[in-house]
């Protein structure tokens, strides 16, 4: 077996086992049918979904006529967007609702929106810090607008000490 798309290769096989991971943890859910869903039917069906298309996936790689001679290889890790880009995730999480048990109140989704932008854009290898700050301030504007004023989600948008 010659695998012709390295990258289709494994990127199949990474939404195949999301996929999977996904569908057996609905299981723990009421699951229901079509006519009646329970909690667990929706995350289930994207999860088989997702399985069934990265099989799809991998069954291309494979099976593909033509592709590159060298056989389409991954290449090396993008260390330095994979970990900026992991770090802007879980301060916007940590941000957002604190961490009471490390003493950290929470910052609200003002604060965690500009402090997710600026640490992501550092994962960009052209992104200056002004471009940041300005995204910024139009991603949390939008999302207040979006989150708390047109779908009324409880969030808190200020630090916790402040208000």
């Amino acid at each position: 077996m010659l695998i012709k798309s390295q990258k289709d290769f494994f990127a199949g096989l990474m939404f195949a086992a999301i996929g999977v991971t996904f569908a057996v943890g609905a299981t723990n859910y009421t699951v229901g049918t079509a006519a009646r869903m329970g909690r667990g039917y929706f995350p289930m069906i994207l999860g088989i979904l997702l399985a069934v298309l990265g099989g799809g996936i991998v069954l291309g790689s494979i099976l593909r006529r033509n592709g590159p001679p060298d056989g389409d290889p991954v290449g090396k890790w993008a260390w330095k967007p994979l970990f900026y880009i992991l770090a802007a995730n879980f301060a916007f999480g940590i941000l957002l609702v604190g961490l009471p048990s490390l003493g950290i109140p929470s910052f609200g989704l003002i604060v965690a929106i500009f402090v997710l932008t600026v640490i992501a854009s550092r994962a960009g290898y052209n992104a200056s810090f002004k471009s940041s700050v300005v995204l910024g301030a139009v991603l949390a504007i939008g999302s207040y607008l979006v989150f708390i004023k047109s779908l009324n989600l409880v969030l808190p948008v200020w630090p916790s000490f402040i208000g």
